[in-house]
């Protein structure tokens, strides 16, 4: 298997056979090698994603969580992989966070792992190699380690790799057998899962072998908008994904290229848009298995149209301003409000079939534990944090649900063919850095090399992803704010200062992006990752 020494991995490349943009380069490296041995972009994806959780810990992590969105080219079809864990399943655990609150510091606030069901999946479904080579570059890595988590988690590995060698059957049925080892489906093989419950347990969460079998990784249909004929895809409610989409609509109103790039009325423009669809992200998004999204009213025509003369080219938005999908009102009555002043890692594949993955790898571990990771090796982070504990509140935590999370990753498609995918690190940060990646590339023209390395721009006029306070407005992060990279010219900072914007200049990176670009045109994949944020990409070579 390809190590990152024997390969050109750098922060960006140029294939006509395949190309990997991902964190760490050893987790670049594993995908290649899959590539190179003859797997295809999902075989890849899951490679690097397992290798991600070592390489990126901290950031990741096997008990975290990684959404995934999918372009098979057999079926010419795109779905997206809900990997993501759920909320424990005791109605007695649930009445102890509404009365309590979802705490920051222990096991608690961790849902169910998720990361091995959605790779195992992400191999069943769609792709075709065994989970033993495609977990081998993830097993050098732990065996080269020196934390004293890494022969746990590898030990646990190895068990997954026996479940998958003594299972007969099928390739699928093999892999398969993989997962249920980890989640404690076969009753025969209760180990591993015996070992979480005991850390669950010890460490007085709630988690328990019941939440464990009952996981598995839903294939949905993904959202999808036209923007200026790009065929946008993302993840559904249970994600902040779809706000991207709403930000586009209310964008294709604009002459963006025409007001020039990074202009004043460019970036005015496009973060008074990504406030309004923040706004209806924070009133509306959760588990559509649990609560019913308006998410056809909310990427509707009528509702866009009523919802655009909200952005004053003249002044910025101070207020919180989510709309009524249901009334069809570009504000909503009881919404409105004057708010007080106040880890994750990526990845994308692409290979010579026509196949594309992203994939947004996250878990925000918690170091407090100790020893990390636990009897397995598998440490866990805060995800549940991400609901809340507001009775009514669409987000608000009940048994089995999913966090209405903020990894989010994207896949475009031009003319029925997928021609980018992007994926970016940074909480609430992670959208508005894809929508300026978007627009670098429809609007002007930027390859990824260039637009991963081009100036951005964010706000964090929005609720905060991860306070779960049942008093929502106290959430708010930051009224007004617009952070926006030094290079931009001093003169339009001090414009969009003068039209209300609260305007901080920044010199490193705002997020942490990699894209894709498939240049059907000339049979070439470009892959990059912003450098100064420590992305790595490589292209398989012949």
């Amino acid at each position: 298997m390809s190590h990152p020494n024997d390969l050109n991995i750098g922060w960006n490349a140029v294939s006509t056979t395949g190309a990997v943009a991902a964190g760490g380069a050893r987790a670049v490296a594993a995908g290649i090698g899959i590539l190179e041995r003859g797997g295809n972009a999902a075989d890849a994806a899951a490679a690097t994603i397992l290798a991600l959780n070592v390489t990126d810990h901290g950031a990741c992590s096997i008990g975290g969580e990684v959404p995934v969105i999918v372009y098979d080219a057999g079926r010419q079809e795109v779905k997206t992989l809900s990997g993501q864990g759920r909320a424990p399943l005791s109605h007695k655990a649930i009445d102890w966070y509404m009365d309590n609150g979802i705490p920051d510091k222990d096991i608690k606030m961790a849902p169910v792992p998720s990361v091995v069901d959605l790779c195992t999946t992400l191999l069943i479904k769609y792709g075709t190699q065994s989970f033993e080579r495609i977990v081998a570059p993830t097993l050098a890595i732990l065996d080269d380690g020196e934390e004293s988590w890494h022969p746990r988690l590898a030990d646990t590995l190895r068990r997954l790799v026996e479940a998958e060698q003594t299972e007969h059957g099928s390739r699928q049925e093999k892999v398969a057998a993989a997962s249920d080892r980890f989640y404690g489906r076969n009753w025969a093989r209760q180990d591993v899962a015996n070992a979480l419950e005991a850390d669950y347990v010890e460490k007085s969460g709630f988690l328990r072998k019941a939440d464990l079998a009952a996981h598995r990784t839903l294939v949905e249909d993904p959202v999808t908008v036209d923007y200026r004929g790009y065929d946008v895809y993302k993840c559904g409610p249970w994600t902040q994904g779809p706000y991207l989409c709403q930000a586009l609509r209310l964008l294709e109103g604009f002459d963006l290229k025409s007001m020039g790039h990074l202009s004043t009325d460019y970036v005015h423009a496009a973060v008074e848009a990504l406030k309004l669809a923040m706004a209806d992200r924070d009133a509306y998004y959760a588990d559509p298995d649990f609560t019913a999204v308006p998410m056809d009213e909310l990427l509707s025509n009528e509702y866009t149209e009523i919802r655009r003369p909200l952005i004053d080219m003249e002044q910025a938005s101070l207020i919180a301003r989510p709309g009524d999908p249901y009334g069809m009102k570009p504000l909503r009555g009881d919404g409105v409000f004057e708010p007080g002043i106040g880890g994750t890692t990526t990845c994308v594949v692409a290979d010579r079939w026509g196949n594309v993955v992203s994939a947004t790898p996250s878990a925000n571990v918690y170091r407090g534990e100790d020893p990390l990771g636990g009897r397995t090796g598998v440490s866990y982070g805060n995800r549940l944090r991400s609901l809340n504990t507001t009775p009514g509140h669409p987000n608000c935590i009940q048994p089995g649900k999913r966090p209405r999370i903020t990894l989010t990753p994207t896949l475009v498609m031009k003319d029925g063919r997928p021609i980018l995918a992007i994926s970016v690190a940074g909480g609430d940060l992670q959208d508005q850095a894809t929508l300026n990646l978007l627009l670098d590339f429809i609007e002007f023209g930027m390859l990824p090399e260039t637009a991963v390395r081009a100036p951005r721009f964010a706000t964090a006029h929005h609720e905060d992803s991860f306070d779960p306070n049942p008093y929502r407005p106290a959430t708010f992060k930051r009224v007004g704010s617009l952070s926006i990279s030094d290079r931009v010219g001093e003169d339009v900072r001090s414009e969009l200062a003068s039209r209300g914007h609260r305007v901080a200049s920044t010199k490193g990176p705002i997020a942490t992006p990699v894209m894709l670009f498939i240049d059907h045109e000339n049979g070439r994949f470009h892959a990059a990752g912003d450098p100064d944020a420590g992305r790595h990409a490589a292209g398989l070579a012949g």
